[in-house]
């Protein structure tokens, strides 16, 4: 009975873990989701779609795709998931470059797995073209995947503004 009641105590501290970690201002927009199986008594399997602005440039937003594990241990937050994630950027109005960044500066980052794995969205600045590169991958601590997805967006001027050169802006 002591083992049960343990397991109860501990559940209820990871949901309401997880559950507090959701409410921080720079979390990703759920879009959408669908699932991809059913599971009867737990959450399904789902592919979810999140909206982010890239925090250093206005005009900016990028969307990802990824695979969310149900199941009891994806409800409790503890299921590794996978490194499956797609990525779209696009330019929605004047690009405004708010500091100075460096190649690969970390864009988004959240967590993938109870301790070592996290998905990340960096950027880069692609100065010949004056295109911005954004590049979703996973690591771990032992070893990362080799799955990636990569979108750029070309600077473009937006109404009455001129275009901005992501070069003027690199560290």
């Amino acid at each position: 009975m002591n083992l049960i009641r343990q397991s109860a105590v501990l559940s209820c501290l990871l949901v309401g873990i997880s559950g507090s970690a959701n409410a921080d201002p720079s979390d990703p927009d759920l879009i959408f989701f669908k699932s991809t199986t059913l599971k009867l008594l737990t959450p399904n399997d789902k592919l979810a779609v999140y909206g982010i602005d890239d925090p250093l440039v206005d005009g900016v937003a990028c969307h990802y795709t990824t695979p969310e594990k149900g199941g009891l241990s994806g409800a409790l937050g503890l299921a590794e998931q996978t490194s499956d994630v797609s990525l779209s950027c696009r330019q929605y109005g004047t690009i405004k470059f708010k500091g100075t960044f460096g190649q690969g500066d970390v864009v988004f980052s959240e967590r993938r797995s109870l301790i070592f794995k996290k998905m990340q969205i960096v950027r880069g600045c692609d100065s010949k073209r004056n295109i911005l590169v954004y590049m979703t991958y996973s690591d771990k601590l032992i070893d990362g995947s080799p799955k990636n997805s990569t979108s750029t967006v070309p600077i473009q001027p937006w109404g009455d503004s001129t275009a901005q050169k992501c070069a003027d802006f690199l560290r």
